[in-house]
Order: C-alpha cells, then structure tokens, then sequence
C-alpha cells in the first residue's frame, strides 16, 4: 500500500472573532484523494476552519499549507490562483436565480476568463453529465426541486476541474433518498476523477456512507480523529451521545 500524500495541512491554527476564541491550535491533515468528514457540534468552529483552508480567512496564529506551500501569507493575487485548484458547494446551493442552470455551472470558468466558447460548453456538458443532470442547462433555478439544486451546485464545483472540493453540509433539506444520491456522487467524484473531499455534515448516515476518516472537533482542537469504522465503534461518552443524538435530557 502506498504511503499517503499530505494535500493541506492545518499547523497550530487559531482564530478569534473579538472575544470568541473559536480555534485554539487546532492540528489536522487532509490525505490527497481522500473523502475527509468534519463533525462536531454547532459553533465549535467547523466552518472557520474551512474558510481558512482556502483562504478566505487568515489565522491569527499557526499556518496552512497546500502541498507542500504556506498559504495563510499569500497575497489576493496568489490566493485566487490557488482557489482555481479547490470547489466550494455551498449549504444552500447559493445558485444565481436569474442565470440558467448552463450559465451557473459556467460562472467559474467565465470568472478565471476562460474565453472558448466551445470550451465552456464542452465543460458545463461535462460537468451536468456527472452530476446525471445532462440536458438540463436551459432550465432555471426555479424549476429545479432541492436536490437537483444541490446537484447544480456541486457541478459548479466540479467545471474548474479542481483538485477539491469543500462542501458545506451538502445533506441539508434533503431526503433520505437524496442525500444518498449526493453520497453516491461525492464518491465517485473520489474514486473516478481523484477529487479530494472535505465534507462539513450532520448527517451520521452519510458520514458513514462517504467518509474515509473523521475530524471531530470540540474546544477549537481536534477531539478526535480515525476512520468512519472505529468511529463506528467509539465508546468515547461524548461521542456516542453525538453519534446516536442522545442529549441526555430526561423526557
């Protein structure tokens, strides 16, 4: 078995927003190719830590880097040329309502200047085509249900051809049968296309479904980490009530 390959890497972050001390010399990996879950309750700092592995927050102490080079330091110009390597699907999906579902998934790449037509085209076809929404450029957000939005906005991650993608609880609103339908295709955007996932979720099923290791965060550090199986069979007290929603409360 190969050794694996260090993709971004958190050293030592923290990060306050007034007198909100949100991470405290938080340490985490992130393995090429890998589909990592970040869990952990509500306000402990999971979605800073994803704005600052991108970049669109900088630490007040520690560094990240990016195969192997510091990002946090970087000037806006460098930054975006970095970005053009990662995809953001957003909890909402964060679609244009006045643009079609072509001309959404065609934004990142009419934003990076790409100037082929032909190109773009070829790209959004592409991209639709993965998400199993092929043919459905012309319609608009508003025709779509939830989970087709979702799916949009995971094509518009994917037309950059970016070595990650981000999701930001990508189950949110949806149905069981649909979030398995996003599952399926965070999986394969892993083991066909190499794409490295990092999925911030709620949802214990998909966790299970998707996940090839587990951040758990809790007091700004990583509580915890391992694979979806030893989270399975944790007998940490604080994380089998998270895991099985148990909050102890007498009824």
């Amino acid at each position: 078995m190969s050794e694996r390959q260090p993709f971004i890497e958190a050293r030592g972050l923290e990060k306050s927003f007034g007198s909100q001390h949100i991470l405290r010399g938080l340490h985490a990996t992130v393995y090429k190719g890998e589909t990592l879950v970040v869990l952990g309750p509500s306000g402990e700092g999971k979605s800073v830590l994803m704005k600052l592995l991108t970049g669109l927050l900088s630490p007040d102490a520690g560094e990240v880097l990016v195969d192997g080079k510091r990002i946090d330091n970087l000037d806006e110009r460098e930054l975006l040329t970095l970005r053009r390597r990662m995809g953001m699907m957003f909890q909402n999906g964060a679609l244009f309502d006045s643009m079609t579902v072509g001309q959404n998934v065609a934004f990142p790449l009419r934003m990076n200047e790409v100037a082929d037509e032909e190109e773009i085209y070829q790209r959004v076809e592409e991209s639709l085509e993965i998400v199993r929404l092929s043919g459905q450029g012309d319609k608009m957000p508003s025709d779509l249900s939830g989970g087709m939005r979702k799916r949009v906005a995971l094509a518009r991650a994917v037309v950059s051809r970016p070595h990650c993608i981000f999701y930001d609880e990508p189950h949110a609103g949806l149905d069981p049968v649909t979030a398995d339908k996003i599952d399926r295709l965070i999986k394969r955007l892993e083991g066909e296309h190499g794409i490295t996932n990092i999925v911030v979720t709620h949802e214990m099923r998909s966790v299970f479904r998707i996940a090839d290791r587990v951040l758990f965060i809790k007091g700004g550090v990583v509580y915890w980490e391992g694979t979806a199986a030893e989270l399975q069979s944790v007998d940490d007290p604080f994380l089998r009530d998270f895991i099985d929603g148990n909050s102890g409360a007498p009824w």
